[in-house]
């Protein structure tokens, strides 16, 4: 299986399964000297792990989802230094529930990737998903921790939330509360309307998308390559690559289609400054100096309980009925993952950049 890696210069690869003994990553191309916060990377993965309570939108699956750094670091006193080796980094699963996928084993579900794997590679792991499983963004967020470590020292923040869930959209931009309630929305009373959205989706055995509101701040002017690698194509990539993910958009996105170019482009001023930022932060495929802003959009869960039509593996028309444990929005666990995925986009351009010029 090809594609496991994302990164030139600060490159991670992943590895696991859903339902295998573990989940990894290793992080190659760190510099040496960062202090490696091992309660960072792991209050990370809480923000991303199953089995929260009292959230309509997530699964009943408990996992410790806790960190184990095999390699890359050198004790240094009470704290952890990057030695510039590859940093591995392992999150062993404990609460699998194979046996919940028996009765579909043969039985290809709608709107996953079971069709797709059995195509491509004439066989599957039905028991989640295997590394199609969104339990795969583990290691992401363990990886992307590292990265965040890194820009923190060039003073640049990624802060994702949920704008949107089961039709329910904020009307504020509230950083604060983000992390104080369930939906990791920026608006506390639309947050509430969304949790009744979802547990009303949740008593049908339905599910709900929604979309996820990006905002980096303090990223320099001068990241991104002009031609391929542009900046917003490289995170379009990373964001695009989180299995649930159906869309993005930058600045103004697809409003830019309804616009003109006097409305749209972003006036300057002197010194060097603009007075919008319908670019998302990003013009030609580099960085501005603003704040990047972008948008994605969250499809609803596959795995819902509620009959749907299906094929089995020899080609008949069936119906199947998922069980097992299910987020009903994926909204408030996959804010760390874009955060992650983000993170790791602009600690390989920062170290890209780093030989850019003179």
């Amino acid at each position: 299986m090809a594609g496991n890696s994302f990164g030139e210069i600060f490159k991670v690869t992943t590895f696991g399964e859903s339902h295998g003994v573990a989940l990894g990553c290793i992080v190659d191309g760190c510099p040496s000297g960062l202090v490696i916060d091992e309660r960072f990377i792991q209050s990370e993965l809480d923000r991303r792990k199953p089995g929260a309570k009292n959230n309509a939108a997530v699964t009943a699956r408990k996992e410790a989802d806790k960190v184990e750094i095999a390699s890359g670091v050198f004790p240094n006193g009470e704290t952890l230094i990057s030695t510039g080796t590859p940093i591995a980094m392992i999150i062993r699963n404990t609460n699998q529930h194979s046996g919940d996928y028996s009765n579909i084993k043969d039985k290809f579900r709608p709107g996953h990737a079971d069709f797709t794997y059995q195509e491509k590679y004439g066989l599957r792991d039905y028991r989640g998903g295997g590394r199609s499983s969104g339990r795969e963004t583990a290691a992401r967020v363990a990886a992307g921790a590292v990265a965040k470590l890194l820009l923190k020292k060039e003073g640049i923040q990624i802060h994702a939330y949920t704008i949107k869930a089961a039709g329910v959209s904020c009307s504020k931009r509230d950083l604060a509360v983000i992390e104080q309630n369930a939906m990791r929305a920026p608006d506390a009373e639309a947050a509430l309307s969304m949790q009744e959205k979802i547990e009303e989706f949740r008593r049908q055995g339905n599910s709900a998308g929604g979309i996820i509101e990006c905002e980096v701040t303090g990223v320099q002017a001068g990241l991104g390559e002009p031609v391929f690698d542009k900046l917003d194509a490289v995170l379009s990539h990373a964001v695009m690559s989180i299995g649930a993910v159906k869309g993005i958009e930058f600045g103004s996105g697809f409003a830019a289609a309804d616009s003109s170019g006097l409305a749209n482009n972003d006036a300057m001023r002197a010194p060097f400054s603009f007075e919008t930022n319908n670019a998302g932060g990003i013009l030609g495929g580099i960085s501005k100096g603003d704040s990047i802003v972008f948008r994605s959009a969250i499809k609803p869960v596959p795995s819902i309980y509620l009959k749907q039509e299906t094929v089995d593996i020899h080609g008949n028309d069936c119906d199947i009925l998922i069980e097992g444990r299910h987020d009903v929005c994926l909204c408030p666990r996959i804010v760390p993952v874009i955060e992650a995925m983000t993170a790791l986009t602009l600690a390989d351009m920062l170290l890209r950049n780093r030989s850019a010029r003179v």
